[in-house]
């Protein structure tokens, strides 16, 4: 399974002033493998530990950060001796050990000859007292679900992906109907490695879904470790209610959605706790469409989505016949679903912030907003090929020397003010 994230990984190799490298991303998104696989791939060995199953390695960095008697321990640890330059050595599960975490700062200090990598996410890290998070002393790339080229890639289906990173419009339109199936496939599949490897195997629905619930409730259990019982509960609250917050018409977040009287104090931690956790992504209003749009954040008005459209799926029961066959049968909430798609694509490609927009007092309101090349770029996102906007239309018609987005179902076509792009070309 190619991950386009790799080519990253070998950047920072390569990097003169590399530091130690944190791999950050929510569970089951393939960090592991990410990192054994570049191993495997760049260096001559890998000397792998696993913080949460082994408690030599704690000990190990118990007393002091001596790097020297670190390196010395961990050799004899591993087996083999640790080579600078080429060996990688990777801590898996960081957020079990702050102390190894901590540990980072010296070894970009005292010893950068050597290639350090570790994976975990931010769940807990700050719920340990004593220790200190190595700020300025290493890199960090975050990992997400497989996007919508990785899927198809993972199916084999490189040169369809080659064309839209070609920007073959000629040919992404004569394909239509190719790219649409895969991304209904992608739409039920989602991103999890699990899942997308269950599929392209056997190509079952029964199996994909069977994981997905599964990572579902391995999520839950992650709640009630890492959390106390009162913020358990509110932390559920929010997760199971994502699908109603998302599958309504207004799709900003509202507390009395969750429980009658619902306010932000009650529940503004677990939100900040999931989104921590990398399982939800949050995009803040903006109340001024004016460079740069992080001046006019509206901190409290925002969407919540899911880390993966096709976890949402299952977080939601929408049978698989449903999302891989019928068009009209996910009618009422499919606006939501390719929103949450759209979403999942831009963060996996690096797009920056992003917002959603909306006018005082007016009815105005665009889905996305991004900063690209000193601009801003509206982007509207429609479910199908009735691409009607009267939100888009009007924010366009009152700001001429903006060029918007649309993805939709329709194919390629460039116009006066904005671009239609078909939602399999998201770039």
């Amino acid at each position: 399974m190619e991950r386009l994230i790799m080519n990253k990984l070998i950047e920072w190799k390569g990097k003169k002033n590399r530091k130690p490298l944190i791999l950050n991303g929510a569970r089951q998104v393939g960090k592991t493998w990410l990192l054994k696989e570049f191993g495997k791939r760049n260096y001559e060995n890998v000397a792998y530990f696993l913080c949460d199953k082994d408690e030599e390695i704690n000990k190990i960095f118990s007393s002091n950060f001596d790097i020297e008697r670190i390196l010395i321990q961990l050799s004899a640890r591993w087996g083999k001796d640790i080579r600078p330059e080429k060996t990688l050595i990777v801590f898996d599960e960081i957020q079990s050990s702050p102390r190894v975490l901590e540990g980072l700062k010296f070894f970009c200090e005292d010893a950068p000859n050597y290639h350090v990598a570790v994976a975990g996410s931010l769940l807990g890290i700050s719920l340990h007292q004593g220790s200190s998070f190595p700020v300025g002393k290493v890199d960090m790339i975050r990992v997400f679900p497989l996007n919508f080229e990785e899927f198809l890639m993972a199916k084999g289906q490189k040169r369809l992906v080659d064309i839209l990173f070609q920007k073959d419009y000629e040919s992404i339109n004569t394909l239509k109907e190719t790219y649409e199936k895969f991304l209904r496939q992608y739409y039920f599949v989602g991103g999890m490695p699990a899942a997308v490897l269950a599929h392209v195997e056997n190509e079952g629905i029964e199996e994909v879904r069977s994981i997905q619930q599964q990572i579902l409730f391995d999520y839950t259990r992650d709640f009630s470790k890492h959390l106390s019982k009162a913020n358990v509960a509110r932390v559920n609250l929010v997760w199971q209610g994502m699908p109603a917050q998302l599958f309504k018409e207004n799709k900003k977040f509202i507390y009395g959605v969750l429980k009658e009287g619902g306010r932000a104090k009650e529940f503004e931690t677990a939100i900040q706790w999931l989104i921590d956790t990398g399982l939800v992504y949050k995009v803040n209003r903006c109340k001024v469409a004016q460079m740069p749009l992080k001046a006019y954040e509206d901190f409290s008005a925002f969407k919540l989505f899911l880390c993966d459209c096709g976890l949402l799926g299952a977080l939601s029961e929408i049978p698989a016949s449903q999302m891989l066959v019928s068009d009209e049968a996910i009618k009422e909430y499919k606006g939501g679903f390719t929103e949450q798609y759209v979403l999942q694509q831009l963060i996996s490609k690096d797009r920056g912030s992003i917002y959603y927009y909306s006018a005082e007092n007016s009815r105005l309101e665009i889905d996305f907003l991004i900063q690209n090349e000193g601009k801003i770029v509206p982007i509207e996102v429609k479910a199908e090929g009735n691409v009607r906007a009267n939100s888009f239309t009007e924010y366009l018609r009152n700001n001429p020397d903006t060029h918007g987005i649309r993805y939709s179902m329709l194919p390629y076509i460039k116009q006066e003010h904005f671009d239609n792009l078909p939602l399999w070309a998201i770039d």
